[in-house]
């Protein structure tokens, strides 16, 4: 199931319609695996993003690099349209993705992303990071981040968080700072592929008035709501979540 091509580990398993999922900050491939399911039906493709999971890189870590890589993945499958889910800072690279390649996607599904981080809020939130990650251990770390996250504290959504949220402390902050440098703007009237944008109610990351705001500029767009979620609305309400995204991807196999 594990395989890697040219140093990017990814996962692959299923058949159908190319869809692909990318993971957010810190996480890992394996994160997925709540939608492992949907190989069932399609061609399911899980990069690790650089600097993440198994892939050690020396090269530069941009949202532009983690797209590319992306991008040039599909094309060596052979692959030369997909369904793109993306979860935070995956949602931005699946928004980079279109930026670089829009024939390159089939749809896209935008889940608890942003699009601009206004520069006070970036400064502010690098400097937290930077004050925290240079003072505290890898698993105190990855405690606050599941505090953040997580809307219901439950032993099991700890430990499950835990298990794919694997920060590299040589990696994370340059790619903390990528997110804070997208800026969408522009781009997000442009998109003329269908669009789903996912929120969660209680969202303390990424608010989900940040994928309003997107819905409004994205033409076209659905935009649902998670209730009683935080960031990882694929974790803690994994049924809802995967039943979405199978309305949303049959929809388009019907359109097409």
């Amino acid at each position: 199931m594990g395989k890697l091509f040219s140093g990017i580990p990814y996962l692959r398993m299923g058949a159908g319609e190319p869809l692909v999922f990318i993971h957010g900050l810190g996480e890992i491939k394996e994160g997925w695996s709540n939608q492992f399911e949907f190989a069932e039906q399609y061609d399911l493709i899980i990069p690790d993003l650089r600097g993440h999971g198994e892939f050690i890189t020396t090269g530069e870590i941009s949202i532009a690099n983690f797209a590319r890589d992306v991008i040039c993945l599909l094309k060596a499958l052979g692959i030369n349209n997909a369904h793109i889910c993306g979860l935070s800072m995956g949602g931005m690279v699946a928004q980079e993705i279109y930026r670089q390649e829009p024939e390159m996607c089939r749809s896209l599904m935008l889940v608890s992303t942003l699009h601009y981080a206004p520069s006070c809020f970036r400064e502010l939130f690098l400097l937290l990071k930077k004050a925290r990650s240079g003072t505290i251990s890898i698993d105190e770390q990855k405690n606050i981040a599941a505090r953040a996250c997580l809307y219901s504290w439950s032993e099991a959504n700890f430990e499950n968080f835990y298990k794919f949220y694997q920060p590299n402390r040589e990696y994370y902050l340059p790619s903390l700072q990528a997110c804070l440098e997208v800026n969408n703007l522009t781009l997000l009237p442009k998109i003329n592929v269908p669009t789903l944008i996912i929120g969660g109610q209680y969202d303390t990351v990424i608010p989900v008035w940040i994928q309003l705001l997107m819905h409004k500029q994205i033409k076209h767009s659905e935009f649902v709501i998670f209730r009683n979620t935080g960031h990882v609305a694929k974790l803690e309400a994994k049924e809802a979540f995967n039943e979405v995204l199978r309305k949303f991807l049959r929809k388009q196999k019907k359109a097409s």
